[in-house]
């Protein structure tokens, strides 16, 4: 045996679930008592795939149940065209190859890209997931990004100071149907700011250091805000999943009691095929009651697992948690606590969702919700809409941001009293939820302000609703005003440059006399009136009418 391999040792470092704030899987992390097998591995392939496998057989030696990241240089899967040693270590270990993600990292120069993908291919054949390292601090081509079609992204922590460009991250990684993690996450605030970009997973020094024995606990920063998400789609189950304790299909059920048994956190076990696609589930409690009982361990011990088993229920990758909810809505009440297997687009299981995260999510969603509510009209606030414009800004998607007020709204209160201007507000409020349709959001920011954020073309409708219709407060009549900006892709970098640019043409639509409406546009100067009389010709038409008044 090479000297090399008599001092290696590995340490093992948690990818943390952001959102449910459990473990993901290990990245295994080589780490030489001597000398400097990494760079020993960057320039000969044949020692790097070895470090592969020996990173492998050291957490099978912990007995670490938990998905693994294996760290393997682009250039070594380009020479090597695949890991045929690693893929027979992790069968002789009675591990699945889809519990291993291979983390294929820089450099990428100089590598035939061609030869590349090649391997990748090889690997996603024998079952292997593939994570693409380095992102946004090493030299991947967005090409070969793409083409790469990663199962997962890593991106340097260095890159959270630009929000912009991890938000754009994410809806690549949408694209690819891949999820987005942050390495090397040492603060609270960088932790807040990977969720706000979207991340779905992290890993560094805030969650736990590497070690020599798997973290059992990591420490998460609780969220403080939830994103924001519409009722109609909710949020990704991606943002829930759990590593799922896998076993093949023909496993015993002494094998099933074995892992249960030792391993007190799993509530269940999916039995799959050779390809990864879970055929039958195992509810534990089920399972042990069974077991336990006269006879039990005589009885099934020796007998396939699949005989304790129910069908699988299962989600793509896609679905959202409310999809999950109507997923376990359907079949009997005993199977409520049942995990629900998340498949990819090859039905291969890329991890379970259990109810009671989902249930504490959206219980959590509805109460920050209900907190933002505006008591008097039941609209979100502006945080529910600001976060859905950054939104469509990180998609590309132009939008219409509109401020509408009431006129004068001071002298209504003066005038006709608070109720009537209470109700009046609650009036308007309800015409704009009957006006908005299709993306439409409206939110209501306090006092007599609106916020109206749509698509370009379906504003006008929206703006014609609210400007004909004739409004009074306690008999007065009153008017309202109807500032927009228009924003295309790239135009705005976020909420708050959209506000900016909405704040003038405010003031412009307060300027004009009756129902007014201005519009302009992120980026240009100027501004067009679309409803109302500008003050000088107000002024002329007075003089008309009455020549005393000049």
């Amino acid at each position: 045996m090479d000297s090399w391999t008599d001092t290696l040792r590995f340490a093992f470092q948690p990818v943390v679930n952001l959102t449910t704030g459990g473990v993901a899987g290990l990245e295994i992390l080589a780490r030489p008592e001597t000398g400097d097998v990494l760079a020993e591995a960057r320039r000969d392939p044949e020692v790097d795939g070895r470090l592969a496998v020996l990173a492998f057989r050291a957490a099978a030696r912990k007995e670490a149940l938990l998905p693994l990241y294996l760290n393997v240089f682009a250039g070594t899967l380009a020479d090597l065209g695949g890991l045929t040693p690693l893929h027979d270590a992790v069968r002789a270990a009675g591990r699945l190859p889809w519990e291993v993600t291979i983390d294929v990292g820089p450099p990428y120069t100089h590598v035939p890209q061609q030869a590349l993908l090649e391997a990748i291919g090889s690997l996603r054949d024998q079952g292997f997931r593939i994570s693409a390292d380095g992102v946004g601090d090493g030299d991947v081509p967005l090409r070969l990004l793409a083409d790469m079609a990663p199962d997962l992204v890593k991106l340097d922590a260095s890159l959270l100071a630009r929000p912009a460009a991890v938000r754009a991250m994410r809806t690549l990684c949408d694209q690819l149907a891949a999820l987005l993690c942050v390495e090397g996450v040492e603060t609270e605030l960088q932790c807040g700011s990977a969720r706000s970009a979207g991340a779905q997973l992290a890993q560094g020094e805030l969650f736990a250091p590497p070690a020599r024995l798997p973290a059992a606990e990591v420490y998460v920063p609780p969220r403080s805000t939830g994103l924001a998400v519409t009722p109609r789609s909710g949020p990704s189950v991606r943002e829930f999943v759990r590593p799922a304790a896998l076993l093949p299909a023909t496993a015993s059920a002494g094998q099933v009691r074995a892992l249960l048994t030792g391993s007190p956190e799993v509530s269940g076990v999916l039995l799959v095929d050779a390809y990864g696609v879970p055929v039958r589930s195992v509810h534990r409690s089920r399972f042990l009651l069974s077991m336990s009982g006269r006879y039990g361990h005589a009885l099934y011990a020796d007998r396939p697992a699949a005989k304790l088993g129910d069908p699988p229920r299962t989600v793509g990758v896609d679905a959202t948690a409310w999809e999950v909810l109507d997923v376990v809505a359907v079949g009997g009440r005993d199977r409520t606590s049942d995990d629900v297997a998340v498949v990819d687009r090859y039905g291969r299981c890329v991890g379970v969702v259990r109810l009671a995260d989902l249930v504490r999510a959206l219980a959590e969603t509805r109460v920050e919700e209900a907190a933002g509510l505006n008591p008097l009209t039941r609209l979100p606030g502006s945080d529910a809409i600001t976060g859905e414009v950054d939104l469509r800004i990180a998609d590309g998607r132009p939008f219409a941001l509109s401020w509408l007020d009431v006129d004068h709204f001071k002298q209504v209160n003066d005038g006709a009293g608070f109720a009537a201007g209470d109700e009046l507000i609650r009036s308007v409020g309800r015409a704009l939820q009957h006006a908005a349709s299709g993306s439409t959001r409206v939110g209501h920011i306090g006092g007599d302000d609106f916020l109206v954020l749509a698509d370009p073309e379906g504003l006008s409708p929206l703006a014609s609703s609210m400007l004909d219709t004739p409004w009074s407060a306690g008999g007065r009549p009153v008017t309202l005003s109807l500032a927009t900006v228009l924003c295309e892709p790239g135009s705005v970098t976020d909420h708050r440059q959209a506000a900016a640019c909405l704040a003038p043409l405010k003031q412009a639509a307060k300027s004009l006399r009756g129902a007014s409406w201005v519009l302009g546009r992120a980026g240009l100067s100027g501004h067009e009136v679309l409803r109302g009389v500008e003050a000088e010709t107000a002024r002329a038409e007075w003089a008309v009418a009455d020549p005393g008044k000049g």
